[in-house]
C-alpha cells in the first residue's frame, strides 16, 4: 500500500486545515487507517484513527473535539479536518493504514503502512 498525504501549510491559531491522504496499490476498504504527528524535537505521536467501515473513531486527548477523521472506501482516501488549530499542533502530519480492520486493531492503535509526512505549521 502506498499512501499519499496533501494538504499541509502554514496557518494562523484558531485557523483550520484539511489534510488527505489517498491510498494506492491495493484497496484499503477492508483496513483501518489513521493519522500521526511528530514535531520537531519530540516523537511521532497518535492523532486519530478510524475503522475500516468509518464507524469507529478513536482521537487523541490532545486533539479531541477540534479534529474530525473520516474516509471515503470508494475513493480509498481519508482526510483530518482541522479546526481552532494551536501552535502546539505544528508537526509533520503521516497518515498510516492498517493490515487490519476492527475495533481491536483500532483500540490498540496498530497501523503497518505509512506515508510521506505533510507540514502543519501553526502561527500564534
Amino acid at each position: 500500500v502506498q499512501l499519499q498525504a496533501s494538504g499541509g501549510g502554514l496557518v494562523q491559531a484558531g485557523d483550520s486545515l484539511r489534510l488527505s491522504c489517498a491510498a494506492s496499490g491495493r484497496t484499503v476498504s477492508s483496513s483501518n487507517m489513521g493519522w500521526f504527528r511528530q514535531a520537531p524535537g519530540k516523537e511521532r505521536e497518535f492523532v486519530a484513527g478510524i475503522n475500516w467501515d468509518g464507524g469507529s473513531t478513536d482521537y487523541a486527548d490532545s486533539i479531541k473535539g477540534r479534529f474530525t477523521i473520516s474516509r471515503d472506501n470508494a475513493k480509498n482516501t481519508q482526510w483530518l479536518q482541522m479546526n481552532s488549530l494551536k501552535p502546539e499542533d505544528t508537526a509533520v502530519y503521516y497518515c498510516a493504514a492498517s493490515r487490519y480492520g476492527g475495533t481491536y486493531w483500532l483500540n490498540n492503535r496498530k497501523y503497518d503502512y505509512w506515508g510521506q509526512g505533510t507540514l502543519v505549521t501553526v502561527s500564534s
